[in-house]
This record gives structure tokens, sequence and C-alpha cells, in this order.
């Protein structure tokens, strides 16, 4: 077959003739319409492959209401998110997993009030098909408005307290600190002290909690042991000097990031303290460019950014589909990766 022209391009009548259907067969089978055989739609994606038939997207989304676009939303500061490893992550791991259900991402930076209307704004005009969501701090406004939208949204984390009547997707933060916690208590430390995230946010708190129900349960005292960072490696670093100047005796830390470790392992070497003799460390997120290349490696609790966002667009496919999934919350298990920091 002669190829055609740029003005000669196939139409879906070309296709439906070809396969010999009718132009609504044709149209219901490139659509992925349940309502047709087999043998039909066979022939008809036949039929597109041979004439290099690709429908008019525009077209196209006025049939399905769909517009092939799905919007990643990340409340945070820009240069936070671009210095944390863990958030480029789940942005790598929303293009990766949005690519391969055939959907395209719209990544969203929310972080002023300002950026909080044009985002809405947008998502209420019909640009995307559904939201998945990165809002931790506790008191942002963001997840709230967006329980307002015609449009299926899940969150990744617990966020602005809403508990009940959302689509979330988690990691078991305070089993994870457990898990860490406990490997520092059974490897013979007793002065156990914590670098801990920002207490506006879930996960932190959580881990907080888990750090602090360990060290009460193996009979520990938690008192005065815990210094609050902002996960980053210049907050890790300034916590670590604050707990050896209150608590020069201390003997192992958790840390509840790999970049505040990093901060952490930092001022233990300017001071002296040698990892893990003086003192055990283990920190939470086990990120593949941090974790194995500290000096010494750390150990670090996994979670898989890529497993959450795998799950939230599984959950959030399954809405487009059918409306009628009951809102849960979904907490995905983590493990520890002992290597050796502690």
């Amino acid at each position: 077959m002669a190829p055609r022209s740029e003005d000669e391009r196939p139409t879906l009548e070309d296709v439906a003739a070809f396969a010999g259907v009718s132009r609504s067969t044709a149209s219901r089978a490139l659509n992925d319409d349940t309502y047709v055989s087999a043998r039909s739609r066979e022939k008809v994606l036949a039929a597109a492959r041979d004439l290099g038939y690709s429908p008019n997207q525009a077209a196209r989304s006025l049939v399905t209401r769909r517009t092939g676009a799905i919007a990643v939303v990340l409340s945070e500061p820009e240069a936070r998110l671009l210095d944390d490893p863990y958030r480029t992550a789940v942005m790598r791991a929303g293009y990766r997993e949005l690519a391969d259900v055939g959907c395209q991402m719209v990544l969203i930076f929310s972080d002023t009030r300002e950026d909080l209307a044009r985002t809405v704004r947008f998502l209420e005009g019909g640009h995307v098909d559904g939201v998945l969501v990165f809002a931790p701090h506790r008191t942002d406004p963001l997840p709230r408005a967006l329980r307002l939208l015609r449009v299926p949204v899940v969150f990744g984390g617990q966020a602005a307290d809403l508990r009940r009547g959302v689509h979330v997707v988690d990691f078991d933060n305070e089993g994870g600190a457990r898990l860490a916690v406990s490997h520092l208590v059974e490897s013979g430390r007793r002065r156990i002290a914590t670098i801990a995230g920002p207490q506006d946010q879930g996960a932190p708190i959580a881990r907080l909690a888990g750090w602090r129900a360990t060290l009460t349960d193996a009979g520990l005292d938690p008192a005065g042991l815990s210094e609050e960072a902002d996960f980053t490696l210049a907050g890790g670093a300034t916590a670590m000097s604050a707990l050896l100047q209150r608590v020069p005796d201390l003997d192992a830390v958790f840390v509840a990031s790999d970049m505040m470790a990093v901060g952490a392992l930092r001022t233990l070497s300017a001071a002296g303290r040698d990892v893990p003799g003086d003192v055990a460390v283990a920190s939470f997120d086990d990120n593949a460019t941090l974790a194995p290349a500290m000096t010494p490696p750390l150990t670090s609790v996994h979670q898989d950014p890529r497993e959450q966002v795998r799950t939230m667009v599984s959950i959030l496919m399954r809405l487009l589909d059918g409306p009628d999934l009951e809102p849960a919350a979904q907490v995905l298990p983590v493990s520890l990766v002992v290597r050796e920091s502690g």
C-alpha cells in the first residue's frame, strides 16, 4: 500500500471499511468497549495498524470523556522538593507508573495560597482524569480543598488529618521505627536517641511514636533523647550536635530519614565518635543513592516509593472505571536493611 500524505491520513471510516465492520463497531473497538466481540476487535486493531491510523485525541476525549492525563500534586516548596531524594523518587515513579497504564503525568507544585487557588482551578477545569496527592503537612489546606473535586483523588500518606472518607496509601511508619529501634536494643544499645522529622507531618509523628514505644517496652527512658529537624542534611547535622551536647553518653541514634542521617554521620565524625563503635546509627527510607553509599553504609528501614505510587495508580484506575470503591487507608509493609552503621 502506497504511503499516504499528511492530508490523506486514514479516517475511522477507512479503518471500518478495511476491517469489514460498521463505523460504530470500529469506534467501540478502538475505545476498548466491552460490547465488541474479540474477533471484531482483532480485525479493527489489525486494520488500524495496517493503515497507520491514529485516533484524534480531542475527538476521542469527547467520546470517552477522558483526557488521558493524571495530575501528581506535591505540596511543598519547590526548592525542598527538588532536594529531597524521597520526593524525587516519587516524581520518577509517578512518570513511570502512569506511562505503564497509558497516561500522561501532569506535575504540579503547590506551596503558597496563590498556588492552592490556581491548582484547584486547574484540576476543576477538566484537564485531568484524576489526581495523586502528596501533601504531608497536617495544616495544609490543599487536601480539604481537593475533597470537593469532581475527579477521583488518591492521597500518598496521611494528609491534613483526613482520616476518613478518602483513599490513602501510606507506609507503616510506626512499625518501621519499631524495627529499627528494636534492632538497636537487641544489639545492646541503651542510650538510644532520635532525630525526629517535622512534627506537623504524619510520617515523622508515627516514627517518633514508634521510637518512644519501643524504648518504653524495653524498660528504657526516652526523656530528653529526642531532637526535631527538618528532613535536610543540615538539619540532621545540627540536631546531632545538640544531642551530643545534651546527652554525651548516647550510644545509638535512630534518624527519621536517610538525608538527616548523612548530616548526623558528619557531625559524629567531626566529634571523633566512631560509627558504630561509639554510636550506632539507624535511619528510615533506605534510599538507593544514599544508604549504601555512606561511610559506613547505613542500616535503614526500606520503603519503596514506586510501590506506593503503583498502588495509588491502581486505586485511581479502579475509581475511573467505577466510582463505587469504598474509601480506605492502605498501609504498605516496610523492612529493615542492616548494614555496617549499626
